[in-house]
């Protein structure tokens, strides 16, 4: 996925279906926001009981002298705001339920999608920036439901209700009260573009980070790190980042801060400028005192929902940018999905054919050309050639993970673009050079492939790929965590917790795609041991740099350069004395062929 990058000169505008859209997101639960809202109603008319009884307790109460009355109204003024407080109380608990089920659903699906996003999205985006999707830009879209929208609603529902109040209590003061008003509005436009686009730029950055620490503070980013002594570059792009984070913070908090500051002498100037015009009403006996003093005292909850209001728009400017970006992620279409017409494969045989194969990653050159290969049912197929020549490529396009560019791929006669990502996974089990393991215990591990595998079906596979009695000896057997990655265990030892994995799973089709190149000898010739009751019966599909690996397959494919330029067995190819017989003198033990070695060095650079 490209990164999000702002250009703060070519900013979208905030739009009403994004909005309704958010709102989308909070119908199911209307009845709980309805429930917020009646409390934000009824809070907002108990608040105004304490200006309503000051002025009963300045106009009637004290001029007559009724202690009675005097008390029951002094009662009132403390009753109403706290039966008010009580109503906030459950709206707040109601208002965050909702935020947060929202943030819920959508985090869910935010998770779904990019699962069901193609492997290429995953390696051309760069690190930590999928977990930000997932984690900073939710948390941002909930806090604006949660907080913005209910902000919005509350400060609204307060701001009518007290303009009716004032209106209710003298019209002239109303007026003059009401004329500072727009001066709360008009500055915010500005304002809230530029937070906007701080405030955009900086999830960029914050996503950048994410993505640094993901990278080093990983065991193999650190394993490197370390390794090469980089700690101080590492810190050093680590600060600079860290420090552009501060700078826009800084620079965020500050926007605006004038524009507060002017805010505020309003608030402070509304209060004497009607205690000015209310008292020279009050001295021509036009104004009772305790409408005076009432409404200075309402004034607040006039300015300060007005204040709130204007910095609510600017919020919702900012917040907007976490909208844009989870829904840029739900609304893109995956390029590798199941057809309208897709169909479940069968029970597969295992018969695959690859017909006039040619296949571009994005807009370079093509990885492969014209490829032809027909694998019968239960035959072992070696794919070797030089690196860069396409081989891990081709077992890419056998388990979809990419969709040719030419041509078609079929399993027992069935197009894999027919048929459902599902049972097409179900039937091929891949071992890779590169043993991905998860935080978590071995038993949990090997059942990925199989969740409903018994303890004893996970026995007998840990068996048939030789690496039981490791796991036996572990303090803890098969609840023993693995440590991040799988690095508990030796290279050796990962891959035939693979080969377990992948027994359990007892597919039709196997891929072996580099499974061995990394182990020495000992480990070597102990997974191979451990791959022989895989591949028996199965179509096996290996992809190899050591020849000895493929050397008794039923036949060996030789890529160079995206094209097949060899097929046939190895005594075959030995006699053509081609690029593969070429690869084996190389390889061969005892070799002395130099010339060979740099020619061979020379193709492998070109490729």
């Amino acid at each position: 996925m490209r990164k999000t990058r702002i250009d703060p000169k070519n900013l979208p505008v905030l739009e009403a279906t994004t909005l309704r859209r958010i709102l989308a997101y909070a119908k199911p639960y209307w009845p709980r926001a309805v429930m917020v809202i009646a409390c934000m109603a009824a809070g907002a008319a108990l608040n105004l009981c304490l200006p309503w009884f000051m002025r009963r307790v300045v106009d009637e109460a004290i001029p007559r002298g009724d202690i009675r009355l005097l008390a029951l109204y002094c009662a009132a003024m403390v009753a109403g705001p706290a039966a008010a407080g009580l109503l906030e109380v459950v709206q707040k608990y109601g208002s965050e339920m909702v935020g947060q089920q929202v943030m819920l659903d959508l985090r869910v699906a935010l998770y779904r999608q990019l699962h069901a996003m193609p492997f290429a999205f995953f390696a051309r985006q760069q690190p930590g920036e999928a977990v930000s999707h997932v984690l900073n830009d939710v948390q941002g879209v909930g806090g604006a439901v949660s907080g913005t929208l209910v902000d919005v609603v509350q400060n609204a529902i307060v701001l009518l209700s007290t303009t009716a109040f004032m209106f209710v209590l003298d019209w002239r003061l109303a007026l003059v009260a009401l004329g500072f008003l727009p001066l709360f509005i008009a500055p915010t436009r500005r304002v809230g573009r530029t937070r906007k686009t701080l405030k955009r730029t900086m999830q960029a950055r914050m996503s950048e980070l994410t993505g640094i620490l993901t990278e080093t503070l990983s065991v193999s980013g650190a394993l490197l790190v370390k390794v090469f002594g980089g700690e101080d570059v590492e810190i050093r792009r680590f600060r600079a980042k860290a420090e552009e984070i501060k700078r826009l913070s800084l620079e965020q908090s500050l926007v605006g801060r004038w524009f507060q500051m002017l805010l505020g002498l309003f608030e402070a100037a509304g209060p004497a400028i009607v205690f000015a015009v209310g008292g020279l009403l009050a001295i021509k006996g036009q104004i009772a005192l305790g409408t005076v003093i009432a409404f200075v005292t309402v004034l607040k909850r006039l300015y300060g929902p007005a204040r709130q209001l204007a910095g609510v728009h600017v919020d919702l400017m900012t917040s907007y940018a976490y909208f844009e970006r989870v829904f840029a992620v739900l609304d893109r279409m995956p390029s590798i999905r199941d057809a309208r017409n897709a169909v479940a494969l069968p029970p597969v045989r295992g018969r695959i054919e690859i017909r006039d194969v040619s296949f571009t990653y994005d807009d370079s050159d093509e990885t492969l050309s014209n490829i032809n290969l027909e694998i019968p049912a239960g035959a072992t197929v070696g794919i070797v050639g030089p690196s860069g020549a396409g081989k891990s490529t081709i077992a890419s396009l056998v388990m979809r993970l990419y969709d040719p560019t030419e041509g078609s791929i079929t399993i027992d006669g069935i197009d894999l673009r027919h048929v459902t990502s599902s049972s097409l996974h179900e039937s091929i089990a891949v071992v890779t050079q590169e043993t991905f393991l998860f935080h978590t215990t071995v038993l949990e591990n090997l059942r990925y492939a199989k969740p409903s595998a018994s303890a004893a079906e996970v026995q007998d596979a840990a068996k048939h790929a030789q690496i039981h009695n490791v796991i036996a000896s572990l303090p803890d057997g098969y609840e023993t965590v693995v440590g991040e990655r799988g690095y508990r265990f030796s290279a050796g030892e990962r891959q035939r917790l693979a080969i377990a994995r992948a027994i359990l799973k007892n597919p039709r089709i196997l891929i072996l795609d580099e499974a061995t190149s990394s182990l020495d000898s000992d480990s070597e010739h102990k997974v191979q041991q451990a791959l022989e009751p895989l591949c028996n019966g199965r179509t096996t599909l290996v992809i190899a740099h050591r020849l000895s690996t493929v050397r008794d397959a039923d036949l060996i494919v030789v890529v160079d350069r995206g094209r097949i330029v060899e097929r046939g067995t190895h005594d075959e190819l030995m006699e053509q004395a081609g690029l593969y017989g070429w690869l084996w003198r190389v390889q061969a033990p005892g070799t002395k062929d130099s010339r060979g070695t740099l020619q061979l060095v020379a193709r492998m650079t070109t490729a």
